[in-house]
């Protein structure tokens, strides 16, 4: 198989949750725990930090993973969703997995994948794993796809556990109140291993309290001591993923870093990591800036930082999955803006219709388009050099435009 067909195979397998949603949401572990036996368990060849959390995961993984890059350790990073590219799941010091390697995983695992019945997330989790023992990283940085308790990446023992903050998602999984959503996610506290809480909410708090007590756990609240570091990713809310990076940082004992890596990490995360989409300025004049926020949570910093920003008129391209909760979100979006509604090109994706007739009982008015980049075109047309376009509501409606 060439590159395309193997991406070709592994999108057909059991779905892929980013695409269908519920009907790909795995309840054990089972799966990836053969997968690993089968591999011989390359995730105990390296060492790991498990980033789990409703907002900032991504964004907190890649701080994590350029201060040891900065510090010259050889660091993994293992990240979901893909934006373009299915190779940016899976990087080392920056640097996407081959697509040959990609390749040879599947070749040689595919009968016992097929046997298996492994979901697309598991085998990728699976592949992530090999990947990094076999390029014998010194550590990796594990972003969590889905909850916590019973994601595929739960099976690692690292060196610390990073929960960045609970909101609202995913609650047809993980439960429909804070604390139900904060159990889930408390699932990756493991035996004697510090646990970094990155926002003290105090909805959650004790339920990530008696967790840690459960697992002697030491925990720490990274927000009570906020940490003070400039980083080129842009954005207000990126105040708290520094200080909850940091303070991960903080907790590795084996790993020498200076307050210069720190330093010097936090300013050249893009450069180290290749993250995208966070509040990412993509021209001036008119500004179009888009963001990967999705959820209340999220869009509350997102917008309130778009509300600073100097305009003439204000154009909102926008587009969601089905299984928001609208009547959360679209409350919270300018009045004043002209919005393009639009569909991201994914099963998933809510109608650009249903999204227009939704928005308008909140007076968001705008026309629907067929697609991302129609919207995106007719919102640079329409925009005069002194506007602002920006571009968001869901990372896929992000990643057509990149």
């Amino acid at each position: 198989m060439n590159y395309q067909q193997v991406l070709d195979w592994m999108f057909a397998q059991l779905p892929m949750y980013q695409r269908q949603g519920q009907t790909a949401f795995k309840k054990d572990l089972t799966n990836i725990i053969a997968l690993c036996d089968e591999l011989g368990n390359p995730q105990k060849k390296f060492k790991t930090i498990h980033v789990g959390g409703t907002n900032g995961k991504g964004s907190t993984s890649h701080m994590i993973a350029s201060i040891l890059q900065e510090a010259g350790y050889k660091v993994g990073l293992y990240t979901s969703p893909h934006l373009k590219n299915f190779t940016e799941r899976i990087r080392i010091n920056g640097k996407e997995i081959s697509k040959d390697a990609v390749i040879d995983f599947i070749e040689k695992n595919k009968i016992f994948l097929e046997k298996q019945g492994l979901s697309f997330f598991e085998m990728t989790v699976g592949m992530a794993f090999e990947e990094f023992a076999n390029q014998k990283v010194d550590i990796a940085v594990i972003e969590v796809g889905l909850g916590g308790r019973l994601d595929s990446t739960n099976i690692i023992i690292p060196e610390v556990s990073v929960i960045t903050n609970i909101g609202l998602d995913h609650t047809q999984f993980l439960g429909e109140t804070l604390p139900e959503i904060a159990f889930e996610k408390a699932g990756i506290i493991k035996k004697n291993i510090p646990v970094v809480i990155g926002e003290r909410q105090k909805e959650t708090e004790n339920v990530f309290i008696a967790k840690a007590e459960d697992c002697k756990a030491p925990i720490i609240f990274a927000s009570d001591t906020m940490q003070n570091y400039a980083t080129d990713l842009l954005g207000d809310y990126q105040k708290h993923n520094v200080t909850t990076a940091v303070t991960a940082i903080q907790q590795l004992k084996e790993y020498k870093v200076t307050e210069e890596n720190i330093k010097n990490g936090l300013l050249n995360v893009v450069k180290n990591t290749n993250l995208k989409g966070r509040w990412q300025i993509l021209q001036e004049h008119p500004k179009v800036i888009c963001d990967t926020a999705h959820n209340k949570e999220g869009l509350f910093y997102t917008l309130q930082q778009l509300k600073k920003e100097n305009y003439k008129q204000l154009h909102i391209v926008l587009g969601v999955v089905s299984d928001k909760n609208l009547s959360e979100i679209l409350p919270m979006f300018p009045k004043n803006a002209k919005y393009y509604f639009c569909k991201p090109n994914i099963p998933r994706g809510l109608s650009a219709d249903e999204l227009q007739e939704q928005a308008n009982e909140f007076g968001l008015i705008g026309e629907v388009f067929v697609s991302i980049n129609q919207a995106f075109g007719k919102s640079k047309i329409s925009a005069s050099d002194e506007d602002v376009i920006y571009i968001g509501g869901s990372t896929f409606v992000v990643a057509e435009i990149l």
